[in-house]
């Protein structure tokens, strides 16, 4: 078995999910009492989000490749960035290691084709939604991204920072997420990408009636394939 980094603490709730996602994977896959064998460097969270803040992404860039280079002198065999909206910086950690680093909106971006789906809609933070660097990462596979209005992007990203990172899910929330969804599918969204580690705290399958893509349980699951050599891959 491969060894699992993980760059997590962004926030550490969703590290969390990502941790026992990864493990349930394994004990799935291999039984008995196994466990994944991997090594998480959780960081400050607040010092990222003050530089994302401040547009100060590259600053952020450099300390999460120096955590990188930590993961790799630590033995892990390839790197995963638990967070979506600083993969806008992924290339700091790929400049700073010579391990795999598994992008989470190309392991999103198989699993949306392997559904046979074209156009979907986007959540996230401000920063995914309304950057391209995650969508264009999408549209290099040939999936066509919708994204909602101002107005419900900022209430999308008000949930994200002021709640769900601090652990809070309401259920007011989570109808203002509903409603932004049937949106999106009323634009002719065919699957929803939850592109913030965080929403699937909030919003599952049974939610809504298409396909959901849920991307810290895909990147989990796609890391535990990597690290088991899985030949299963879609």
């Amino acid at each position: 078995m491969k060894t699992i980094g993980l760059i997590g603490g962004m926030s550490w709730e969703s590290s969390l999910a990502y941790y026992q996602i990864i493990n349930e994977e394994v004990k799935k896959r291999l039984g008995g009492l196994h466990s994944a064998k991997c090594i998480l460097h959780s960081i400050d969270f607040a010092e990222v989000e003050r530089f994302q803040r401040e547009g100060e992404w590259e600053k952020a860039g450099v300390i999460l490749g120096e955590v990188a280079q930590s993961l790799e002198k630590g033995r892990a065999d390839f790197i995963l960035l638990c967070t979506n909206t600083m993969h806008k910086v992924i290339h700091h950690i790929e400049d700073a290691v010579n391990i795999p680093v598994l992008h989470i909106a190309d392991a999103t971006a198989n699993e949306i084709r392997g559904e046979g789906l074209s156009k979907v809609g986007l959540l996230g933070t401000t920063y995914t939604m309304e950057q391209d660097f995650y969508r264009k990462r999408l549209n290099a596979h040939g999936i066509d991204v919708i994204v909602p209005p101002s107005p419900q992007r900022k209430a999308i990203n008000r949930i994200i920072y002021e709640e769900l990172c601090l652990g809070v899910i309401q259920s007011s929330s989570k109808q203002q997420y509903e409603l932004v969804i049937q949106e999106l599918v009323d634009q002719g969204a065919e699957g929803i990408v939850l592109g913030c580690t965080e929403i699937g705290l909030l919003i599952k399958q049974e939610d809504i009636a298409i396909p959901l893509f849920d991307t810290a349980l895909i990147h989990a699951v796609e890391a535990v394939k990597e690290a088991l050599n899985a030949n299963e891959r879609a």
